[in-house]
């Protein structure tokens, strides 16, 4: 056999990034075969392949550099997906669940220090912000399953935070201590006016700037590599302040938390490039700290292993059921909230490596080689502990969910969206709007669809509908929502888009405002009033001034009587869906019947929205709302076909006052479902032409027109 020991560790930086993707590629594979979660197998692999194990790889500076990010990627994908609205309502819940898991394992370690031990109460206060502080290595695992705004899964991010803060308060005080300084009043009122200054910093700069950067480019590089600068920036400054990065990072997602949806394209291209590369590099570079040996170096290693194990899961695992018990949740978020904040691996780590440099009067170091092989392979235990509970507690979660709702969505959601898409420069608007719209449970596709005019231009033009609906599907991908998209040939837009509908069996059509080219042009255009009186389906028309991600409010205008409509719930729950996603307001206005059948329906289906109402009587209210609209505000204005229950002759003059009161805001026009004739039945009781106004209102303006012109 050839002796390859001297050709190991592998130095050359191309072929431990080779060896890495192996590892990234194949560790999942053989671990799903023993059932074992992925993660599990990264901090494994890292073992066998690092130092203490068979010795392949070199932990070079790229391990250092690449992990690095691999944490505050897990920190800043956790800010990003947490669920603001649960935060705000529950408060009181996090800051409980946040004090109990630090101080439980707080107390519990600092007194297996000192009494079992044999720890310096130095010593024993370092232990302890080790073992009360978490990182969120399970985290991917709740990702995979899309439990991210699960609440016991939002409950436990926010609360690790909390705990990672006062231990880092802690650690700072230990610092100064050692340093020879005293912890004084000074000492803690620099600290707050730094870390309270970097706080009120990102959140006052960075929504304007992002705002701003948002609304300006469009390119999907571009966007990706400014929402990694702010993460960077934002986890260099904390580290300015005295805290750790990870908080930096965890306070960007924050912020950014609204500006990204989560069925975004580009939340999709953050998610995929931390999990693809970044975040199982660090956890490969985790296990290649770890020495599996030192169990068998003595009972004394044994016995600070077994200790520091011990307590760390014990007095996490009580802060988990106890908050869980006080507030009557189920066992299984009890699960969850335990899982997520057992594992300790970056905050460890980092606060172990300052122990490591800070020398003690009598010239020994403050972390012995006892504690740091105690704590690496407290590392250990805990990332399995945790990784194997988070993924069977999100496969029962889960399966509970899937057999409650199962038989409602069956039975009741035929969505199957319709997007005509004729510009280019909606086609990016409209694609992002539905994927926001749709249900993400049934993972249905959108049916996107560019009709051309049959003339002697149609062989120039299939070259550009295909170029369009081909960035359409690209954009859809993005998100992981298929689309299927067709073109049409037709001598009449409208007919070729009703036709369309009728194939594809839609549900519902989302498509763009016409764009007035003059101040004479329609304002519906050629095309939009045929098919509003010829399908009796949904109908949302959109004209989006500002990308949907900076909207900071939804303003809806409702008329009376649109409860007795068929499809009343329907724009509710589409509306739902979009102010969920976006992460803002939304603020209907109506009569009081309305509003209360929209409240029980939103309390029930969708608690997590912000949503309030206002009293508004009359439809002739609907122009005093330009007031309170703003730039980043959606105006929804909810109309009716003609001979329907929820028409009123004022919907004759609404291009009038749209294009008079809101003439550069962002708007939504919705025609709900309404009971009609279907569409392919012919009658003289159904209008065989819409027009934009009636007579009457043409008699009426005339007049009008007269008068004004003899004064």
């Amino acid at each position: 056999m050839p002796d390859i020991s001297h050709y190991l560790p592998i130095a050359e930086p191309t072929l431990i990034f080779f060896v890495v993707l192996c590892i990234i590629l194949f560790a999942p594979i053989i671990m799903s075969r023993f059932r074992i979660p992925h993660i599990i197998g990264m901090v494994l692999a890292g073992v066998l392949v690092g130092q203490y194990g068979f010795n392949i790889l070199e932990r070079d500076s790229s391990f250092e550099l690449f992990g690095k990010v691999g944490v505050l990627y897990i920190m800043f994908l956790a800010g990003l997906e947490m669920n603001i609205s649960d935060i705000r309502k529950r408060k009181a819940q996090f800051l409980l669940f946040g004090l109990l898991t630090f101080f439980i394992p707080f107390g519990a370690s600092y007194w297996a220090g000192t009494s079992l031990l044999g720890y310096s109460s130095t010593a024993s206060l370092l232990l302890a912000c080790i073992m009360a502080s978490n990182t969120l290595i399970a985290y991917p695992i709740v990702c995979k399953y899309g439990l991210q705004k699960h609440p016991s899964v939002t409950l436990s991010v926010g609360s690790s935070m909390i705990a990672l803060t006062l231990s880092l308060l802690i650690l700072a005080a230990i610092v100064a201590t050692n340093d020879g300084s005293d912890p004084s009043i000074l000492f803690w009122t620099l600290f707050i006016i730094k870390v309270s200054a970097f706080c009120v910093l990102e959140v006052l700069i960075i929504p304007r700037l992002t705002r701003w950067f948002f609304r300006h480019y469009a390119d999907a590089v571009m966007l990706y590599i400014y929402v990694m600068s702010i993460l960077f920036m934002s986890a260099a400054l904390s580290e300015a302040c005295g805290l750790e990065g990870i908080f930096g990072a965890f306070l960007a997602g924050l912020i950014l938390n609204r500006f990204i949806p989560t069925v975004s394209p580009l939340m999709n291209r953050i998610e995929f490039i931390g999990n693809a590369l970044f975040i199982p590099y660090f956890l490969i570079g985790v296990g290649m700290l770890i020495d599996i040996r030192v169990l068998f170096h003595g009972l004394d290693t044994l016995w600070v292993v077994l200790c520091i194990v011990t307590f760390a899961t014990i007095s996490k695992a009580l802060a988990a059921y106890l908050s869980c018990r006080i507030y009557r949740m189920p066992w299984l978020s009890g699960h969850i909230m335990f899982g997520l904040t057992e594992a300790h691996a970056a905050g460890g780590i980092a606060m172990t490596m300052v122990g490591m440099n800070m020398v003690m009067p009598d010239g020994s170091y403050l972390v012995d080689a006892n504690m740091l092989n105690g704590v690496v392979m407290m590392i250990l235990f805990t990332c399995i502990i945790s990784s194997i509970i988070v993924e069977n507690s999100s496969k029962s979660i889960l399966l509970k969910e899937h057999m409650q709702t199962e038989k409602p969505i069956s039975e009741g959601d035929d969505e199957k969206i319709l997007l005509p898409l004729q510009h280019a420069e909606d086609s990016d608007t409209l694609v992002q709007l539905a994927i926001m719209m749709r249900n993400k449970k049934l993972n249905r596709g959108l049916i996107g669809l560019n009709v051309i005019f049959d003339d002697i231009n149609s062989s120039r033009n299939l070259q550009v509908s295909a170029r369009l609906l081909d960035h359409a599907a690209t954009t859809a991908s993005a998100a992981d929502v298929r689309m299927q998209v067709q073109t049409r040939l037709a001598i009449n837009i409208a007919n070729g888009i009703k036709h369309a509908f009728k194939e594809n069996d839609a549900s519902e059509i989302i498509m763009g405002l016409h764009r007035r080219n003059s101040p004479n042009d329609s304002f519906w255009g050629a095309y939009t009033q045929g098919l509003i009186g010829d399908i009796n389906r949904q109908i949302i028309i959109c004209r989006m001034m500002c990308p949907i991600n900076t909207l900071r409010c939804i303003q809806v205008a409702v008329p009376s009587r649109v409860e007795f409509e068929p499809g009343f719930y329907r724009w509710i729950e589409r509306l739902a869906r979009l102010t969920d996603n976006i992460g803002c307001r939304i603020i209907f206005h109506g009569r009081q019947t309305s509003l209360s059948l929209i409240n029980a329906y939103m309390h029930n289906r969708h608690p997590e929205v912000r949503a309030e109402y206002e009293q508004m009587e009359h439809w002739i209210e609907l122009t005093t709302l330009a007031q309170n609209v703003k730039e980043d505000h959606l105006l929804v204005v909810i109309t009716a076909r003609q001979g329907t229950v929820s028409y009123k002759p004022a919907f004759e003059h609404l291009p009038q006052e749209l294009t008079s009161s809101f003439p550069s805001c962002s708007l939504m026009i919705i025609y709900p479902d309404q009971n009609g004739q279907p569409q392919d039945v012919m009658t003289f009781t159904a209008p065989q032409r819409q027009d934009s106004e009636s007579a009457y209102a043409t008699f009426t303006k005339w007049i009008k027109s007269k008068f004004e012109h003899k004064k």
